[in-house]
């Protein structure tokens, strides 16, 4: 093959090469826009009147932002409660998942014991269960215990571990030398400690993916509050932003702001530790 043809057909590659990543760019540039439309549409709509904000043709940019939208609806809702309310659930809640589901996995991956195995398919199949399935039987048990319109039975569960994040954390320590453990072993350590010294520091990754998952699970449920809590005190902000709906819900202007003061922590905490929300999607 002669000079003229290679460079002829390295540059008709090169051609290929650079219109498929102006047509990728394009797809994923239209893809984030469909995607951050409702957001955007939401923010602007928190800083309009009410009365501009079903106007047709529609206007997306309020003619004077109205900044006071946001110090009415702490005003009129106890929006502070709210997100009091949605942290203390989130906190603790992420929390429990963590330590249970890392103890869980720590034992099903590191641990030799008979029946290791049927416990793990046994844990496995019950995530093959609709949530809905368990959701009757949860609620009678948690009034039986007298629970309702209290926080146990949006915290107390997560105490018991996450088949799926139990899962999570199960494949990435059995990627992990078992040579550490022996090591550790004949050093005197007890498992506890080869857990809390060795084995948690090495899972960093599948950890900040589980506080990840398991934090935007806790902060947006919806269900669970809408079951166990009947207190207006005691509502989490996606419930305390619905009841508001429910209630005034022809001031479209209100619920969009308070719908943005919900989105702001998330969106604060996925800026400052951007690196680590990779890494954890990434894994």
């Amino acid at each position: 093959m002669t000079h003229a043809r290679r460079t002829e057909r390295w540059q008709s590659w090169s051609l290929r090469r650079r219109v498929g990543r102006v047509v990728l760019h394009i797809i994923l540039l239209t893809l984030a826009i469909t995607f951050l439309a409702p957001m955007v549409w939401m923010v602007l709509t928190s800083l309009k009147k009410n009365a501009d904000v079903f106007i047709t043709p529609i206007r997306w940019l309020p003619k004077v932002p109205q900044w006071q939208n946001y110090r009415e609806i702490f005003e009129v809702l106890p929006l502070t409660s709210f997100i009091r309310n949605s942290f203390f659930v989130t906190i603790l809640g992420t929390l429990g998942t963590v330590v249970s589901s890392l103890v869980v996995a720590y034992s099903l991956s590191r641990l030799r014991w008979r029946g290791r195995e049927f416990v793990f398919n046994s844990l496995l199949a019950t995530m093959m269960l609709p949530g809905i399935v368990v959701l009757v039987p949860q609620f009678i048990m948690f009034f039986k215990v007298g629970w309702i319109d209290k926080f146990e039975p949006l915290i107390v569960p997560a105490w018991f571990g996450n088949s799926f994040y139990i899962f999570m954390l199960r494949q990435f320590m059995r990627g992990l030398p078992l040579e550490l453990d022996e090591a550790a072993r004949i050093d005197g350590a007890t498992s506890f400690r080869i857990l809390v010294q060795l084995i948690t520091p090495m899972c960093k990754p599948a950890i900040t993916a589980v506080i990840i998952f398991a934090g935007m699970s806790f902060y947006n449920d919806f269900m669970g509050p809408l079951l166990y809590l009947s207190s207006n005190d005691k509502f989490t902000l996606p419930l305390g932003i619905y009841w508001y709906q429910g209630r005034y819900g022809q001031f479209w202007h209100l619920v969009m702001a308070a719908s943005t003061v919900s989105v702001l922590p998330l969106v604060t905490l996925f800026f400052v530790a951007q690196k680590h929300f990779v890494q954890g999607f990434t894994f």
